[in-house]
């Protein structure tokens, strides 16, 4: 390793290990291992404002996501339309409730904690809360952000809802509304905001207070 490398700035190719000193790279530009060519380390395209910005669309879209219908169902004159919730219930009444806490959890509760978990991180980064309890508050935050991100499914929801819309169509009138507006943009933003989010530059504020 060259003498004149610093020490607190060297990264290990995962590929070859050689030793490479981390630079300042401007946004969105990947560093290469000039050895192999694996990919190093990036600078996310969005700054801390603007995963801001996405969190506070997430939590707009969030709200009628939940509480509006996400299908209505016309057939033979009878109207049924149902919320992510209530479909969840409904579920849950049949007796299949593992079903329906699988639901909750993942359509309902774990997005609502990753957005949240998020947006706290930024407010602590950039309102620069030193205190221990605003530091131990974002090591757990960071510790416990991928178990968040795996409970998170909301893509598995919105492909079920439109394969059922799919399957229905041929014996019902079905109506997507607001509510599945919502849910899809909620799903996108939440999809663009975790593609945004570096654990690895969040951690690394951490060390750079």
């Amino acid at each position: 390793m060259p003498k004149s490398l610093d020490q607190d700035t060297i990264i290990l190719c995962r590929s070859c290990d050689l030793a490479v000193q981390r630079r300042a790279l401007p946004s969105n530009v990947r560093a290469l291992c000039p050895r192999c060519h694996t990919a190093l380390y990036d600078v996310p395209y969005c700054s801390v404002n603007g995963m801001l910005a996405l969190c506070i669309a997430a939590i707009l879209f969030y709200i009628p996501a939940n509480f509006l219908p996400v299908l209505e169902i016309h057939f033979l004159g009878s109207i049924r339309a149902t919320t992510v919730y209530e479909s969840a219930v409904a579920v849950w009444v049949q007796g299949y409730w593992i079903v329906a806490v699988a639901v909750i959890a993942a359509a309902v509760i774990a997005p609502g904690l990753l957005i949240l978990s998020i947006l706290l991180q930024i407010i602590i980064v950039k309102r620069r809360l030193h205190s221990d309890f605003w530091q131990q508050t974002y090591r757990r935050l960071l510790k416990n952000h991928g178990l968040l991100s795996q409970l998170s499914m909301l893509e598995i929801y919105v492909i079920s809802f439109l394969v059922a819309a799919f399957n229905l169509s041929d014996f019902s009138d079905i109506y997507l509304g607001m509510g599945t507006f919502c849910f899809g943009m909620l799903f996108l933003v939440i999809l663009f905001l975790q593609r945004e989010y570096n654990l690895e530059h969040m951690w690394r504020m951490v060390h750079e207070e």
